[in-house]
């Protein structure tokens, strides 16, 4: 009796000043478990689906169903009424992509707590627009960063520091610094991306991440499941994949997650556009808002919003320069 009190107590504290290892139940070896996977936060344990925490942790199934319960009563995961919601919405703070026009597209810049793609043909400019944010993550509230840091994971080679320099001159920053709160992880095959992603949370309050990046989502997932014997295994590990990033910046305040993804053509379209993205309804579903990016007259891009809870379908042109992304 005097232990479900004692529950009961620790379940109505304010969950921001309760750690991880003063859940009930949690032991040392079931805290290192938990850390091990990558859940270091009561609020990242109430997300995580029981199958899956079994899975990663190697824990039971009746002990990963109490800590997940537990850690939904102390988050408060019930419902909640939808002016709480607004009310939340209001004060978000968005990260600008230096472009007025994609900011005013994206109504007011990227937006924390949701995963973000970029999607289009090669040269369209989705890894300047990645390289872009890690530098405009680093600036004040007031200048449309979040500052914080940015995680970077590269799966196509193209991380490029010199590119960061010039955007970060651009800007009066010193690159310096700019370069050292860019955290970058070249990922060389999909189980290494997904590893580098479970680990990114073990860096997130360490370094202060506001942004993970990660370019392009599907390159190795494509060259490696390959015919339409592997597509099912392909999607199934892709679904779990995205709902990792979809995790992560639930998890923690004030964290974006944006990825840039490729396309393929459709060669039986003979009206409208044949180019659509790679990764099918699995990336289509999982990603929160979905940009399409296409050239236009010389340095000039177009970028349009092609899925979004809150945004209308609708166009705007952005400019990349030698300064980076503006308009």
């Amino acid at each position: 009796m005097a232990k479900k009190k004692k529950d009961s107590n620790i379940i109505n504290q304010n969950s921001k000043d309760l750690k991880l290892e003063e859940l009930p139940g949690i032991g040392v070896a079931t805290l290192k478990k938990l850390k091990d996977s990558g859940i270091l936060s009561i609020r990242a344990l109430a997300l995580y689906p029981i199958l899956k925490l079994m899975a990663d942790s190697g824990l039971g199934e009746k002990t990963s169903s109490n800590l997940i319960k537990i850690a939904q009563d102390v988050e408060k995961m019930g419902f909640k009424s939808a002016e709480i919601i607004w009310e939340k919405r209001r004060a978000l703070k968005k990260l600008t992509t230096g472009s007025n026009n994609l900011d005013d597209l994206l109504g007011g810049g990227i937006e924390p707590g949701s995963v973000t793609e970029f999607y289009g043909e090669y040269r369209t400019g989705k890894t300047q627009v990645a390289h872009q944010l890690c530098v405009n993550v680093q600036t004040s509230y007031e200048l449309g960063g979040l500052e914080g840091n940015a995680l970077y994971i590269d799966t196509e080679g193209t991380f490029r520091p010199e590119r960061i320099i010039n955007m970060a001159e651009a800007k009066d920053l010193d690159y310096n610094k700019v370069l050292q709160n860019i955290v970058v992880g070249r990922a060389y095959n999909s189980d290494h991306q997904i590893l580098l992603t479970k680990e990114s949370s073990k860096l997130i309050k360490e370094k202060n991440i506001k942004l993970i990046v990660v370019d392009s989502i599907i390159t190795h997932f494509r060259s490696e499941y390959i015919g339409r014997g592997t597509l099912s295994k392909r999607q199934q590990i892709l679904n779990s994949y995205i709902h990792d990033l979809l995790r992560l910046c639930e998890s923690y305040d004030e964290l974006a997650v944006i990825f840039t993804n490729q396309v393929s053509s459709k060669p039986d379209v003979f009206y409208g556009n044949p180019i659509i993205h790679t990764g099918g309804n699995i990336i289509a579903h999982g990603s929160t808002i979905r940009i399409f990016l296409r050239k236009g007259k010389g340095e000039q891009r177009v970028a349009k919003v092609v899925d979004a809870p809150h945004l209308p379908e609708a166009d705007a042109i952005f400019s990349i320069t030698d300064d980076g992304i503006g308009d």
